[in-house]
């Protein structure tokens, strides 16, 4: 498996050309696309003909490859059945638009317009640094693909794990972690990592309500109180053997969801995809770019 490198445009991606609060005029705004046409296997076609009336761009001529293209992880799960297309799809492909959208219109980035979706296979994600994965609480991986992930990130990969909430979650999700790793353990990020830092300078660690939420968010909640064990947000994180940061595991928060819902209600907008889904996306990805 290929060793990912961190062209130079990358670095330049830590200038920042404009205030988040500046360019987030209602005008500005991404739109909403609902629910993808799931009928397609192949993960180039998931989610296409969803742009229309969408903020597009061109990539920059010289340097054609050396874009950033933002990668979702499709796994097996426990629960798929009960849910159009698997829990791996959660906020798709709205999060992801807006997302490479801010990217772009935000830092020095090269961004591609188009994300796209990998299956747990070597040739699919070897060409993507970064992956973004969510809803793991029913994850269900083989040994293979446990071994594929293990491989991806010794090799320089990195993965983003988002939006599962309580114990219940997590303990599932343990399982899948010491499959991919069996001799290593997380670490939790404290605010004084650079993931916090990087680009934008939070104070807290972030934890990011669903919308739906909204009465109790105004009453001081921002958890999902129907989850036991949801109270507290955590970052974790596993390190590879040359002390890189590879898998940030943002539990009990969910940084998706202040992508997606961005254009849904300005309040929102302004608590949570403003102030802290935006921020901490773009450090995590830039931290996993330039490290």
């Amino acid at each position: 498996m290929k060793n990912f490198l961190r062209p130079a445009a990358f670095l330049l991606a830590i200038s920042l050309i404009v205030g988040l609060a500046q360019e987030a005029s209602p005008e500005g705004r991404p739109k909403s696309f609902g629910v993808p046409d799931l009928e397609s296997d192949d993960p180039r076609d998931f989610g296409r003909g969803h742009r229309a009336d969408y903020p597009t761009w061109s990539v920059g001529r010289e340097t054609p490859n050396d874009v950033f293209t933002f990668a979702r992880l499709r796994y097996p799960s426990y629960s798929d059945r009960r849910f159009r297309g698997g829990r791996w799809n959660t906020d798709y492909p709205d999060s992801d638009l807006n997302m490479s959208y801010r990217l772009q219109q935000m830092t020095s980035l090269q961004v591609n317009p188009n994300g796209v979706v990998c299956d747990i296979e070597q040739e699919q994600i070897r060409h993507y640094p970064f992956l973004y994965m969510v809803e793991v609480g029913h994850i269900d991986l083989s040994d293979e693909q446990a071994k594929t992930l293990r491989d991806y990130l010794l090799n320089g990969g990195f993965l983003m794990v988002d939006d599962f909430w309580g114990i219940d979650a997590w303990d599932n999700f343990h399982i899948a972690l010491k499959q991919i790793f069996p001799d290593r353990d997380f670490v939790e990020l404290e605010i004084d990592h650079d993931i916090f830092h990087c680009v934008f300078d939070l104070k807290v660690k972030p934890q990011i309500a669903h919308i739906s939420y909204k009465e109790s968010i105004l009453r001081g909640i921002t958890w999902e109180f129907d989850k036991p064990g949801s109270e507290t947000v955590h970052y974790r994180g596993i390190y590879d053997d040359k002390k890189r940061l590879c898998m940030v595991i943002c539990w009990n928060t969910d940084t998706g969801e202040g992508w997606e819902q961005e254009g849904a209600d300005p309040w929102y907008f302004k608590e949570f995809s403003e102030r802290y889904a935006y921020p901490i996306g773009i450090n995590i990805i830039m931290h996993a770019l330039t490290h």
